[in-house]
């Protein structure tokens, strides 16, 4: 049987103020990549590529997370939150019933790579309170398997009898996000819980999935339960999100993620007439 279920290659597309980007998305079948909604890579030496960012926009129903490798970038909200995710760092939003918010690069040149992934809420949780964490690259637990990198910025990483939890928990959906970089040829065996859907989005390299082949820019889904070897003929680097599937309802229009239509024109209306945030 194979390990891999599905393969989506991620797709050029622009974003915010022109921003150019990578974007992973399954489109309307919202059940291959639940609980999470869609994958956004930023990874370019041309300011011209970035420099524009993300001005002011809203966003309602799911969170975010926004992970920078290299560069730096400003978030402001309606809130009066405000951060600056740096090298190796990380922001955990959850918009909840709304925020208003930009995200700005602070350089205008060099080499700039970052990644967002929207994380889906479950129906009772969408009109939650807004929530907003700026996590710094010593927040994020780094642990070493042999000659591999593994950062944990979300779930829990077993290694032996040694459970690592990354800085973000209690979410219904049980999120995993790992930045995992393969060396030397070497496997790296992984085991998560079964009921999670377990993705891998390869960004640099190629590497194996069990013995398959998995390129740059694609992303697979593999079945729930299902031990894991990655191995690179050199080196590679990939993202591993997990997450326990909602099976709900997806309406999306934008920025807004609900579960019925009705509730996105409610959010299109209120954000027209100033009222999404509720203040």
């Amino acid at each position: 049987m194979n390990t891999i279920m599905h393969r989506l290659t991620a797709q050029p597309a622009s974003d915010g103020a022109g921003v150019k980007i990578k974007r992973v998305s399954p489109g309307r079948d919202y059940r291959i990549l639940d609980p999470f909604l869609m994958l956004d890579e930023l990874r370019s030496d041309s300011a011209g590529d970035y420099a524009a960012g993300f001005p002011s926009h809203p966003h309602r129903g799911f969170e975010t997370i926004t992970y920078m490798r290299k560069g730096l970038l400003e978030h402001q909200d309606h809130l009066g939150n405000r951060g600056v995710i740096e090298n190796g760092g990380a922001q955990w939003m959850t918009a909840g019933r709304g925020v208003i918010h930009s995200e700005m690069p602070l350089q205008k040149e060099g080499f700039f790579h970052g990644f967002q992934l929207w994380l889906n809420l479950p129906a009772n949780e969408k009109m939650r309170d807004p929530e907003y964490h700026n996590l710094k690259a010593d927040d994020i637990p780094l642990i070493r398997e042999g000659t591999h990198v593994i950062h944990v910025l979300g779930g829990r990483f077993l290694a032996g009898s040694t459970v690592t939890s990354g800085p973000i928990g209690d979410r219904s959906t049980d999120p995993h996000l790992w930045d995992i970089e393969l060396n030397d040829g070497n496997e790296l065996s992984l085991k998560l819980d079964s009921g999670l859907n377990v993705l891998l989005y390869a960004y640099e390299g190629k590497l194996s999935v069990n013995g398959e082949p998995l390129f740059t820019h694609q992303m697979a889904t593999t079945e729930s339960g299902t031990a894991l070897s990655l191995k690179a003929e050199s080196s590679a680097k990939v993202l591993l999100l997990a997450g326990r599937p909602l099976a709900e309802p997806v309406a999306q229009y934008g920025p807004f993620v609900m579960n019925t239509r009705e509730q996105i024109e409610e959010a299109i209306h209120e954000y027209q007439s100033g009222t999404l945030t509720g203040s």
